[in-house]
């Protein structure tokens, strides 16, 4: 029958999923193996208390501010670009860590830059309120390449790609990590399970300390 008492976490697909799943086994939430799962969209955990979805990263949000979701563990980035109303951020669970940086070609002239490439068109026009901004959903590095944009604002791991593109990062905006993300009325309805979830994730986050951000290009 249906457990009105059920939880149901929506998480980011991709590298966030992957490596929050060691993190809700550690808490007894692992995904529960179903021969029939690999195409399933809603995914039973051993809590009989909470169910998993696995949703793009730019839609899960979306599930938690309205409600379909009770929480989710989602990266920082899409949640500064989306900034979701009703939504807090109870805990930053230091997995998935990479940055946002404002990127350009090793002999860029143009600074501030005049147009900026990116997939975070919010994020972008805060940090460059007079430019004019072309959002892409991939292959930024190619923008500056080819003279669509001066600069691009992405996020970065390792900065291999940029450097093999002939691009230096020129800012470090914001540290990005998977954040937990909560429904705030959920937050109130569900306060007895969503704590106790939000306390076992605090007690079995890796013990990292956020990594350190690289120093950005000095100013030519």
């Amino acid at each position: 029958g249906y457990n009105s008492r059920m939880l149901t976490l929506a998480v980011s697909k991709g590298r966030v999923w992957s490596e929050a799943a060691p993190l809700l086994a550690a808490v007894g939430c692992a995904p529960m193996p179903d021969p029939d799962s690999a195409r399933r969209l809603i995914i039973p955990t051993q809590n009989p208390d909470i169910r998993l979805i696995v949703a793009r990263s730019r839609d899960a949000p979306t599930f938690v501010a309205s409600g379909a979701a009770q929480a989710g563990i989602v990266g920082r980035d899409i949640l500064a670009e989306s900034a979701p109303d009703n939504v807090c951020q109870p805990l930053d669970l230091r997995i998935a860590q990479c940055h946002m940086a404002v990127a350009v070609p090793r002999k860029s002239a143009q600074w501030p830059p005049k147009v900026v490439a990116t997939k975070y068109p919010n994020i972008a026009r805060k940090h460059f309120p007079g430019a004019n901004i072309i959002k892409l959903n991939g292959s930024l590095e190619l923008a500056p390449l080819v003279g669509l944009a001066d600069a691009i604002v992405d996020l970065v791991d390792t900065g291999k790609t940029l450097k093999e593109n002939g691009l230096v990062q020129k800012t470090i905006l914001m540290r990005c990590a998977a954040q937990l993300i909560v429904n705030r009325v959920a937050a109130r309805q569900f306060r007895p399970q969503l704590a106790q979830f939000q306390q076992q994730l605090a007690q079995a986050l890796p013990p990292l300390p956020p990594l350190p951000l690289p120093p950005a290009a000095p100013d030519a």
